[in-house]
């Protein structure tokens, strides 16, 4: 292993000695040294690696900074995906929704995520991070308003599908270009920090819903279209996520890594320069970074095409270039062990969370458990048989309070990432997520449902820290958005399923899809000792 010396060490080899240039008749010899002299200084600096560069630059203000916009982009997604299930206790009525069509309304986002995760994370690869994020939280926000103007279910299901196109993209590609701004030793805390905005995004949307839907005051009349608070609901979470594009568009560099990687080594230096200067304000020092050390690129020649059928076959072969690497034999093992994990834990926790304030509105009604026999006939929820006004208050501030029991669990996970490990924290908490779960069909009163679905939201978010740092640090750069990518089409597919499952069962009896979702639960933990330990890894 070679030594390593910081950055104010590797002072340049060469000086220039004014004696050395005294006599008028060397003048043209002063002249050529002079100009050739910054050419000189600049190669005589030592060749930086990317760990290397972020150390030198130091961590401050711009990675909070950083962690604010980055945590305002995932937070915009969270709030985009739960706002439906914080709409439907009351839209059910006005959009003539049976249980069945609530269930295909929420999986509904969630294939427009896998979609939209493997088609931006392999552009976000190949086009950069920035362009894309400001993108896909732009076809977010614009398909999230329009969705308010929907007057039946189908344009809404069609209208959140892509608005689900835009959260596939965002989300993958937020945790790439963060992490690439990190140094090693600080990675795993950090990206805790930004999955904890997830956290603010569910208890934004809770208590959003919490102060509008409820009040029917704010419900006008927009020409023939009636607009009751619900769909004032819905326009309003669409700001978040059409305020982060407009400020990635604006202020938010390229990440340095994608850019040493593409050979783009002058634009990588200026956002180091950048990065020092936020980070070490009021210093008299000059940024240390002043080369660095490219990898080699390998250059490919241009193909020509004999007829359209051969292009299109290219054109397929290279949009399934990276579940082949991703799939390859190096890769294979832990990429078939991370998509067991992911769709585990997204048909549990999906299954789940985007139902809870359906069965908090039948805890409210039956006064005991959400699996009350007298709320689980598929007649006593046909659309003609609910009653969505007056609105129930209690159902979003029940709901306010669960996302809000995420907090402890963030906390922990931040303070505990780099010490204990992603995989460690990742199989327990998977563990406990599933016991949590098991014991919620057994509660007989609204408190006792409360504190146990409080404890799942606890317990659970440490599980989705934890997947995000390891799926992180497991693959190289070139990789690692279409990676995450791939991963969350999984993640969408169990979500889609679950959420299909748990509205076409729960009406049969609710302790099915719950056991259910325990169930899986305890296979992604069994699943995740298989993980290769990640502890303080270098992003390769």
């Amino acid at each position: 292993m070679r030594g390593r010396t910081s950055a104010r060490e590797r002072e340049p080899l060469l000086e220039a000695e004014a004696g050395d240039i005294q006599d008028p008749a060397r003048g043209e010899i002063h002249e050529q040294y002079e100009l050739g002299m910054s050419d000189v200084q600049e190669s005589s600096y030592v060749a930086l690696t990317f760990e290397e560069a972020v150390k030198e630059t130091g961590f401050g203000t711009f990675h909070m900074l950083l962690l604010v916009i980055c945590g305002w982009a995932n937070a915009s997604d969270a709030i985009e995906i739960l706002c439906v299930s914080f709409l439907l206790p009351t839209a059910r009525c006005d959009l003539h929704l049976g249980t069945g069509e609530m269930g295909w309304l929420t999986a509904s986002i969630f294939l427009g995520m896998m979609i939209g995760g493997y088609m931006w994370g392999a552009l976000a690869d190949l086009k950069g991070r920035q362009r894309i994020l400001v993108l896909s939280l732009t076809v977010n926000g614009v398909f999230g308003a329009t969705s308010s103007l929907a007057t039946n279910f189908w344009t809404f299901l069609v209208l959140r599908f892509c608005s689900g196109v835009g959260v596939g993209g965002s989300l993958p590609v937020i945790f790439s270009y963060f992490s690439e701004f990190q140094p090693q030793n600080r990675r795993g805390c950090m990206i805790s920090a930004l999955a904890a905005f997830w956290m603010g995004g569910n208890i934004f949307a809770a208590g959003l819903a919490w102060l509008v839907i409820p009040r029917t005051s704010l419900s006008f009349q927009l020409g023939s279209l009636s607009f009751p608070s619900w769909r004032v609901f819905v326009l309003l979470c669409s700001l978040p996520s059409l305020t982060s594009a407009l400020v990635y568009a604006l202020g938010m560099p390229e990440s340095p890594r994608f850019l040493m990687e593409t050979g783009r080594e002058e634009e990588a230096l200026r956002v180091f320069e950048r990065m020092f200067q936020w980070n070490m304000r009021g210093t008299a020092r000059s940024c240390p970074v002043r080369r660095l050390l490219i990898p080699t690129i390998e250059k490919t020649s241009s193909k020509f095409y004999n007829t359209r059928v051969d292009w299109l076959k290219d054109q397929l072969l290279k949009g399934t270039d990276p579940i082949r690497k991703i799939f390859s034999r190096k890769l294979a093992p832990t990429s078939a062990v991370l998509s067991v994990v992911f769709f585990s834990i997204s048909f549990g926790f999906y299954g789940l969370w985007m139902w809870f304030p359906e069965l908090l509105k039948r805890i409210e009604i039956s006064g005991g458990s959400a699996c009350s026999n007298n709320l689980s006939s598929p007649s006593s929820q046909r659309p003609e048989n609910v009653t969505c006004y007056p609105v129930r208050t209690a159902v979003y501030k029940e709901g306010f309070i669960l996302a809000a029991a995420n907090l402890p669990g963030n906390i922990f996970s931040i303070l505990m990432m780099d010490l204990l490990g992603g995989k460690l924290l990742l199989c327990a908490s998977l563990f406990l997520s599933g016991l949590s779960v098991f014991f919620i069909w057994e509660v007989k009163t609204t408190i006792q449902s409360l504190v146990m679905s409080c404890l799942f939201s606890a317990i659970s978010v440490i599980s989705w820290n934890s997947l995000d740092v390891v799926s992180m640090e497991l693959y190289p750069t070139n990789l690692r958005s279409s990676a995450f990518g791939v991963f969350n089409g999984i993640n969408r597919i169990a979500s889609i399923l679950g959420n299909v499952a748990f509205g076409e069962l729960v009406d049969v009896h609710c302790t099915v899809p719950i056991l259910l979702v325990a169930f899986m639960l305890f296979i992604g933990s069994l699943a995740s000792l298989k993980l290769p330990n990640i502890k303080n890894r270098e992003l390769s």
